[in-house]
């Protein structure tokens, strides 16, 4: 009955489980307060305050009782409460109507959902790129385009 059966059972549900738990979810409840940098190698939901820069490799969720004061840099980001400060997302960057946000965003995609309060200079799609290379090759593409037309 309690033989070497149940243990190999039980060693597998171990492992898996840890696998499980390193693909999880981070949380910062309400109530929650850290001032610093703090790094996620996988999603994090805020619904406290972090004061300081948050580097995930992930998805930030920002709940609506959520404040992010400083820099992120994320993969995808989904905000529904507040936001001051720098903001650099990778692909997507879901603004819902509960957000409030002020600052700069680089990001690939935008969704913006009506209700939201959105005060930020914006750089999206290749413009976002940090050696600013994509600006420089669209610039000299215009000025190609121009030139043709002129002719």
């Amino acid at each position: 009955m309690f033989g070497g059966k149940d243990k190999s059972k039980k060693s597998t549900t171990s492992s898996s489980s840890a696998s499980a738990s390193s693909s999880g979810l981070n949380t910062l409840v309400e109530g929650t307060v850290i001032e610093g940098t703090v790094t996620a190698k996988s999603d994090i939901r805020i619904d406290g305050i972090i004061r300081g820069n948050l580097n995930c490799t992930g998805k930030v969720i920002i709940g609506e009782t959520g404040f992010i004061e400083g820099q992120v840099n994320c993969q995808n980001a989904v905000i529904q409460g507040k936001f001051e400060g720098t903001l650099s997302v990778e692909e997507l960057l879901n603004v819902r109507q509960t957000a409030k946000i002020n600052g700069e965003i680089s990001t690939g995609k935008l969704i913006v959902e009506s209700g939201a309060v959105f005060n930020v200079t914006c750089q999206m799609g290749k413009q976002a790129t940090s050696n600013g290379k994509a600006t420089t090759d669209r610039k000299q593409t215009q000025v190609k385009r121009l030139q043709k037309e002129a002719v």
